[in-house]
């Protein structure tokens, strides 16, 4: 399901208003992040053609094959940020296709579209949050309005919560892990760079025609019902007795405060808060056992009550210590038992492998490694012949592989899977030992603990980090120059006496221009995307800034294994001193940097049969430059202002493609307006509540879907109609018996489309019969509820007939005529049906029924039902 495709789905479902944001200058707190991901892309980026390169120089010394390599330009991803030329050519590519869609998809017709391209300010996602919350400000707003929203990020759950519309569906693309991917080498699957050997690629195929035959699947998409989140939510924070009026859409809001503390994009997370050890959980324990004291919520409308949240940090900070201990002890116990495994896998290890061409390899594979020595003789004999005039002798004490081949002196490699001991990061913190808080803060902000100052700073800027992340999410930007200016987070121990913390922010702040946000986050090594002037400010030696701009740096890894998982430690940007360098070099731009450098505004697009379009296209007639009102009659209710559009998209005028390959759109009749939310005072609060009018969705929960078993584990739903069936788990021998007792016909089951093979009618098996020209709704209409587990009659009471002589026609085969007839083929003897409305049966004593002894007259037991006629 490829772009456009997703676009007329979403068109039709649902078919009023498409928002396309286009993330563009985001605010301070989130370009340190941005920062950060952009020096690690680079440097990895670095690292991968260092190795790259090593990898393929070790392979050619070693008489390898690799495909020559390809001299291409290297794609550069961090030509993804604002600013770019690339994100203003993407600007251009929505604008025409938009403008295509509005004139040649039916489903767009009625669609009004509104693109937030890379020239308006604000991330993507928070864009439409504050449209959502404007628009829901407005007197005649549509209380149950359906939102959906698209996109990968998991704080849009978050947000989608924080709006608190009851309609909200949030859709993002299914994500595939461990998706293969080709070496960069020698373009094979099945290997990474560091573990390529320059095998000859093997043919697919006789002639290799099935090389570049590679399987697509199409992409899929996962929805998210806010509604239903909504209502696990409801159940778990529903507390009795409180000394206030419970009220649901407060405790959301507080549910998603909590969530702030184990990690967002603005903030690290707590030392004791690790969401993959159950910290969610934790404070919402913490928060319903608490909150009897607390008096009320910890948040309304976006704004934190710090003396409430001191009493929940203060609670957290008291299990603490227990807390570090026991996760040094599961990852001790983790650790035992991978190496246990370890060892029971070496255990079971045959004692003796074949080398050479005798290596076993599974059926169906490639050979491996070993086996190659026989697909190429001549290097095996040369390198042979090399090893023997180097080292005239060996030692006898020297041993040897199974192919007779003398092991290296150095021994062999092994691998981190197959190593007894795997090598751990250094923790000089060592959270699990007395004193873990001193040394926690002389390691990580080189201070002494007993610095009560500093501690206070570090606090104050965190809790600073809250109400300014919660504030952004439910009221908008409130401030674009204030960011966390640490690394790591402080103890929830450290957060006593927070009540009387300052929490406002600098009003009127502006955001960064986009060229200037790009001198914030690129490293020097993505400097082309910049104006050469600028560019020298990264790389030359005698530049102000080159401080921010490292060429290599440290990552910490904080306690885990992996260093994507780690902190960057890269220096601050201050702001003064960049806009002081900055102010050198802004007469160097062209004119189209210039207005690449330039803030934008959102703008609407609308097709011809759209109510709007004769409004608009009056609007641009008149050439009015003061905004003008939306009517929100022919807008679906939608308020705000209109102005033209310098770079409009106007009917009958020709729409340039910014794509060669893509036709002009000759014969356009859609029109664009540049479009404008309605205003509000700086200090007005969105009220986060449902508002009046709105309805509910039908609930979708059942008590079973929260209820857990008597045993502990989660409920699940019940398989066929035994409650108590518990799932059979076969070994290989099992389904070796089942494969060889189960038929092996085209089908793939009883379900299966396929019809059988000719050859199923040889022999003494025949064709079933409709005996008596019977058809198929008559046998549906005979079927009795007891005979649905009765098998078909045995083979000798089956009519007999030489084809060709008074048979019957034969029918094509159908499914469901053969189901049919063999299920309810016992139905066909209900008139010779004997006592208890079984038909009759013959047996070894001469064809009487019953058993032999006299005054016994009930029936035989009934068929087994083992025989089938295929």
């Amino acid at each position: 399901m490829g772009v456009p495709a997703f676009f007329r789905w979403l068109s039709r479902k649902y078919p009023s208003i498409i928002v396309n944001c286009v993330e563009e200058k985001a605010p301070r707190a989130k370009m340190n992040q941005q920062r950060s991901r952009r020096f690690r892309a680079s440097k990895e980026g670095m690292e991968a053609a260092v190795e790259k390169q090593r990898v393929r120089e070790e392979i050619l010394a070693k008489g390898g094959f690799l495909p020559p390599e390809e001299i291409k330009e290297r794609f550069d991803s961090n030509c993804i940020t604002p600013g770019t030329e690339f994100m203003d050519n993407l600007a251009k590519c929505l604008r025409y296709y938009i403008a295509d869609r509005l004139n040649n998809d039916p489903g767009w017709k009625n669609l009004t579209v509104i693109l937030s391209d890379a020239s308006a300010p604000g991330e993507g996602e928070h864009k439409i949050m504050d449209y959502i919350r404007r628009q829901r400000a407005q007197p005649n707003h549509d209380p149950n309005t359906h939102h959906c929203l698209c996109g990968a990020d998991a704080d849009l759950i978050m947000l989608g919560l924080a709006t608190h519309e009851p309609n909200f569906t949030i859709i993002r693309e299914e994500f595939k892990p461990n998706k293969p991917k080709p070496c960069g080498l020698c373009n094979q699957f099945g290997h990474e760079v560091k573990d390529c050997e320059g095998l000859p690629r093997e043919k697919k195929g006789k002639h290799d025609e099935l090389a570049d035959s590679l399987p697509c699947a199409e992409g899929e998409f996962i929805f998210l019902r806010l509604n239903v989140l909504r209502e696990y939510l409801e159940r778990e924070l529903t507390m009795a007795s409180l000394p206030f009026t419970f009220d649901v859409e407060r405790s959301i809001d507080d549910w998603v405060f909590m969530c702030f503390f184990v990690g967002n994009d603005f903030l690290p997370h707590l030392p004791s808060l690790e969401i993959r050890e159950g910290a969610i959980d934790r404070l919402v324990n913490i928060y319903k056992n608490v909150v009897h004291k607390t008096g009320g919520y910890l948040t309304e409308s976006g704004y934190v009550n710090l003396q409430r949240v001191q009493m929940i940090m203060l609670a957290v900070g008291e299990v603490e210590d227990s807390i570090f201990k026991k996760r040094k002890d599961d990852e001790d116990s983790f650790r035992r038992r991978q190496k246990e495994k370890r060892k029971r896998m070496k255990r079971d290890q045959p004692a003796f492998t074949p080398g050479g061409i005798l290596t076993p390899h599974a059926l169906g594979s490639r050979n491996s490694p070993g086996s190659q020595v026989a697909s190429n003789p001549r290097q095996a004999a040369y390198e042979m012949r090399m090893q023997n005039n180097s080292s005239p002798s060996v030692s006898p004490n020297a041993s040897f592989t199974s192919d007779g081949s003398p092991s290296p002196i150095g021994g062999i490699k092994r691998k981190a899977e197959d190593s007894d001991s795997e090598p751990e990061p250094e923790d000089n913190v060592r959270l699990w030992e007395a004193g873990w808080k001193q040394r926690y803060y002389k390691n990580k902000f080189d201070v002494d603990a007993a610095d009560e100052k500093f501690r206070r700073k570090v606090v104050q800027s965190y809790v600073e980090g809250l109400c300014w992340v919660l504030r952004y999410y439910y009221q908008g930007c409130a401030s674009w120059k204030w960011y966390y200016p640490f690394h790591y987070a402080p103890f929830a121990s450290d957060f006593e006496g927070i009540a009387d913390m300052p929490s406002d922010f600098e009003k009127g702040t502006k955001p960064f221009k986009p060229l200037e946000q790009l001198m914030g986050v690129f490293p020097a090594a993505s400097g082309n995307f910049l104006p050469p002037s600028w560019r020298k400010l990264m790389s030359d030696p005698d530049s102000s800034i080159i401080d921010f701009y490292p060429e290599d740096f440290a990552i910490d890894l904080n306690g885990k294994k992996y260093a994507w998982q780690g902190v960057a430690l890269l220096p601050f940007v201050d702001e003064r001193r960049l806009r002081a360098a900055l102010e050198e070099v802004y007469p160097d731009l062209t004119p189209e940097e210039t207005r690449r450098n330039s803030l934008g505004g959102d703008v609407l697009f609308v097709g011809k049969h759209h109510p709007l379009h004769d409004f608009i296209v009056e609007l641009y007639q008149t050439g009015s430059t003061e905004p003008v009102g939306v009517p929100p009659e022919l807008c679906h209710g939608i308020q705000g202002k209109f102005s033209l559009d310098e770079e409009a998209i106007l009917p009958d005028q020709i729409v340039c493609s910014p794509v060669p390959m893509l036709r002009d759109l000759a014969q356009n009749t859609a029109i664009s307006v540049n479009f404008k939310d309605p205003q509000f005072a700086e200090d007005y609060i969105f009220k986060a509540v449902m508002l009046p009018g709105a309805r509910k969705p039908a609930p979708v929960l059942k008590p079973s879907d929260w209820e857990k078993s008597s045993n502990g584990r989660q409920w699940k739903p019940q398989l066929g109609f035994n409650r108590d069936r518990r799932p059979v788990h076969l070994d290989q021998a099992a389904f070796r018996t089942l494969g060889h007792v189960m038929p092996r016909g085209s089908g793939t089951g009883v379900y299966s489309s396929a019809a059988p093979p000719p050859a199923a009618y040889q022999g003494s098996l025949y064709r079933p019969l409709l005996r008596g020209h019977a058809h198929i709704p008559k046998l549906m209409s005979n079927m009795r509820p007891q005979d649905s587990w009765r098998g078909p009659p045995p083979l000798f009471q089956q009519q007999r007939f030489d084809r060709g002589v008074g048979a019957e026609p034969l029918l094509p085969w159908n499914r469901m005529l053969q189901t049919q007839n063999a299920a309810f083929q016992p139905n066909q003897y209900q008139m010779l049906a004997g006592p208890g409305g079984y038909p009759p049966r013959r047996d070894d004593r001469g064809g009487r029924q019953g058993y032999p002894r006299e005054g016994r007259k009930y029936p035989l037991p009934p068929p087994s039902g083992r025989y089938s006629w295929n």
